[in-house]
Parts: C-alpha cells; structure tokens; sequence
C-alpha cells in the first residue's frame, strides 16, 4: 500500500472517528449550552438534532475546503478529468468519512431518523468518492458535487426552526427560508445544465475513454441518482416557502382589514 492511499485511509477513519464523537458527545453538550429549548426536546428529537448538528458541520468544513480548490487549484481546474487530485482526495475522504458515520447512525436509530432516500444518497455519493479515490480521476468534478453541502446548513436550520417551535412567520424563519430555496436552487438545481453540458463536451474525447467503462458508468449513475433526489428536494422547498409566503400574505390582509375596520 502506497504513502498516498495509507493517508487517504488515515483521514477517512479519522474523520468517522471525529463525527461519530461529535454526534455522541459534543452535539449534546454544545446545543445545551447555545439553545436552553434543546434539553427540553424528547429523546428522539435530540437523536435527529444532533444528526443535523453533524451535517451542518460537515457541510460547512468540506464546503469551505471545495470552494478554496475551486477557486485556487489550478492543478484540478486545468484538467477537469486528470488533473492532480491530492486537495480533492482529502476533501473526500473527511467527506466519506462523514458519509460512513452518518449511515451508521441512521442504521442504529432508524426508527426514529430512518430514511431510503439519504441512505440511497449516501451509497451514492460514497460509490462516487471511492472511484475517484480509486482511481486518482474525476477530481474537479468530484469537488463541483460537494460544493453542494452549502445548501445543507440552511435546510437543517429550518429543521432547527421548527423543533423550537419558531412561530412559521418569525423574521428568523422566513430570512432562512428564502435563503435555504435560492442558495440550495444555486448549487444544486442551476448547475445542472452546464455540469452535463460539460459531460457531453467530453463525452468521446481520449481523455474520457481513457478513464473506462467504470469510471465512465459512475460518473454518470451517480450524478444522475443524486440529481433526480436535489430536483425532487428543490420541487419539495419551493411548494413549502411558496406555502408560506402564501400565508404570511393572507394573514397581513386579514390584518390589513381587521385594522380598517377598527378605524
């Protein structure tokens, strides 16, 4: 086993390590010192908490850490299907880590955060970094897929929002709300078109045969699975802030009205 694959091993099993510690232990006590409506919550609702602690803060370390190469690799960006992979294999493999400990835990908690759709993103999105891992290829394209992650913090806030009990028409919920549907609109919905646009520039060339029926399959059944799911998220956000919205009208017209006719 080369230097190279050993640290790759290394950070993945550090970083299950690190968010398994982080849902077990430090969740509990860090929500209980930042929210006093927290140790309030029932047990399932501290277990689905923590979860979404976990993911907020993973979300936020490998979003941050794809934005940097994004911007500043120019290795990657030079060669979107061979270029030097080294930023972008860490990168994925605290996120496999990540990916790896989230699992697990909706395995042994499953009758209470249980869900098909995220295992099926998961085994995804895992099947996808191994063969990028694997095989030193797709990295660029593999740090596009987990600029992703930023939308993450704000659907679980809006989760946060509700087991608080935030009134739906607080200031805070609605600001979330219109941030959570453009910021998940913009990196997962209106990069689609140029991301298989992209696919289908290279689709033939020699760098793309050269990567391999293997390589070529997950690239495509992986960006596909994951796609069809944010489509279905997104249709999904948008008809509940459209709800929203729609409500928070009626109730200043009927406020609007209630007020005239006191005058």
């Amino acid at each position: 086993m080369d230097t190279n694959r050993k640290l790759i091993i290394s950070i993945i099993c550090t970083s299950f390590l690190t968010f398994q510690l982080l849902f077990q232990f430090v969740s509990y006590w860090f929500s209980a010192k930042v929210s006093s409506g927290f140790n309030s919550l029932s047990f399932e609702k501290k277990i689905e908490w923590n979860s979404r602690v976990v993911s907020t803060f993973h979300s936020l370390v490998v979003g941050v850490f794809g934005l940097y190469i994004f911007l500043f690799d120019e290795a990657t960006k030079a060669d979107p299907l061979w270029g030097d992979p080294s930023l972008v294999h860490m990168n994925l493999a605290i996120s496999s880590g990540y990916l790896i400990s989230d699992l697990l835990i909706l395995i042994l908690y499953w009758k209470v955060i249980g869900d098909r759709c995220f295992v099926v993103h998961h085994c995804s999105a895992l099947f996808g970094c191994f063969i990028i891992l694997r095989g030193g290829v797709l990295a660029y394209i593999g740090n596009l897929r987990l600029l992703a992650e930023f939308s993450s913090p704000f659907v679980n806030q809006r989760w946060f929002f509700e087991a608080l009990k935030y009134p739906k028409f607080s200031k805070a919920n609605i600001i979330n709300g219109a941030l959570m549907t453009v910021v998940f609109f913009i990196v997962r919905i209106a990069s689609i078109p140029p991301f298989y646009g992209f696919m289908y520039s290279v689709y033939g060339t020699e760098p793309y045969i050269r990567l391999g029926f293997l390589a070529q399959s997950a690239w495509a059944s992986t960006c596909v699975a994951l796609d069809v799911m944010n489509v279905m998220w997104m249709i999904k956000i948008s008809k509940g802030y459209i709800k929203v919205i729609s409500l928070l009208r009626q109730e200043k017209a009927k406020s609007s009205l209630q007020n005239g006719k006191l005058d």
